[in-house]
């Protein structure tokens, strides 16, 4: 089986890469470069003693997308990671996420659907907004979003569905993802963002191993137990592990489906206070912050039901909080250690 991974060498791409190998599978690896580093290459082989075929290119040109698929005829599936990625960022970059996001899918899409190729698409919980209730599962209604990014989030599943329902030979998995952390067991790939992070984890390891001051606490006064937002944060290797069940799924199912919705996470919500307390009891160390004012765009509280994906295929999360922060940490230090 050969599959095609765009963002191949980001965060959850090179994780997915990296088991994709292992399992036998040949993985054909796209990336701008935009914000992952192509030293993660020898890091995926160093692991897996495999490297996958690896071309640097941007969704956003149409030209070159169609060309790669007119070059590799035996792509049996895609798994589509290649997009802008922070809530924050996205409301002020509207623009270039809209441009990023959806133009990159719809010059990927144009051949997926002509040639009837598989997709595997990277959503996100935000589609559902702020849930009117919890667990959120995958009936819940699809709410306003709160930022641009969800936007594009919520345009590209529609888009995608508009596909598989004009061509019911092209089939397409939506995997909403909760909130990813941690790193792979060797410490030789994780998150590794370009500037400021913008989600919770990779700032408050910078934080601990002095590259920043202080972890900013976005808010302290939302409707739950302790003030802080809740989230359901899942460990990277348990969401690369959804994509490969799904992959499988997705291309040897027999079933009469051709779009289909899977919630991925833990179904467990930890407040951001709760995940600090976490990672200080895990690994030892202490975690200076401060309470500032609430971030546009951010909801108050979001995890997942995973009854779907557990009932269907069968996955289910395996790594604890404590166990994905230890990973994060173990990242942290061999990132400070090389640098």
């Amino acid at each position: 089986m050969k599959i095609l991974v765009t963002g191949g060498l980001g965060y959850i791409g090179s994780h997915v890469t990296v088991l994709l190998l292992e399992s036998g599978v040949e993985v054909l690896s796209i990336d701008n470069l935009e914000n992952s580093n192509i030293e993660v290459l020898d890091r995926i082989k160093e692991i897996t003693g495999k490297t996958p075929v690896f071309e640097l290119l941007d969704l956003k040109d149409k030209d070159r997308t169609q060309d790669l698929f007119k070059k590799n005829t035996d792509i049996d599936g895609v798994i589509h990671f290649a997009a802008y990625k922070a809530v924050g960022e996205s409301i002020l970059k509207p623009i270039e996420y809209y441009k990023n996001n959806i133009g990159g899918l719809l010059n990927l899409l144009e051949p997926l659907s002509k040639f009837n190729i598989p997709l595997i698409f990277s959503s996100s919980c935000t589609v559902y907004g702020q849930a009117l209730k919890l667990p959120i599962d995958e009936s819940s209604p699809v709410q306003t979003a709160t930022s641009p990014y969800g936007s594009t989030k919520q345009i590209g599943e529609q888009i995608i569905k508009d596909c598989c329902q004009v061509n019911k030979d092209f089939k397409s998995i939506i995997l909403r993802y909760f909130n990813p952390i941690g790193a792979h067991p060797t410490s030789k790939i994780g998150e590794d963002p370009k500037g400021i992070p913008q989600n919770l984890v990779p700032f408050l390891t910078q934080v601990v191993i002095g590259k920043r001051l202080t972890l900013e606490v976005f808010g302290k006064d939302y409707n739950t137990p302790d003030g802080t937002c809740i989230r359901d944060y899942i460990h990277v290797m348990d969401l690369a592990q959804a994509h490969i069940e799904s992959i499988y799924y997705l291309i040897s199912s027999n079933q009469n489906f051709s779009y289909e919705t899977f919630n991925v996470g833990t179904g467990k919500g930890s407040s951001v206070l709760q995940v600090i307390k976490a990672f200080e009891k895990t690994t030892g160390e202490s975690v200076p912050y401060k309470f500032s004012k609430p971030r546009t765009g951010d909801t108050t509280s979001a995890y997942a039901d995973v009854r779907k994906i557990e009932n269907k295929m069968g996955w289910k999360a395996k790594y604890s909080l404590e166990a994905a922060l230890q990973s994060a940490w173990n990242w942290e230090k061999e990132i400070d250690k090389n640098s």
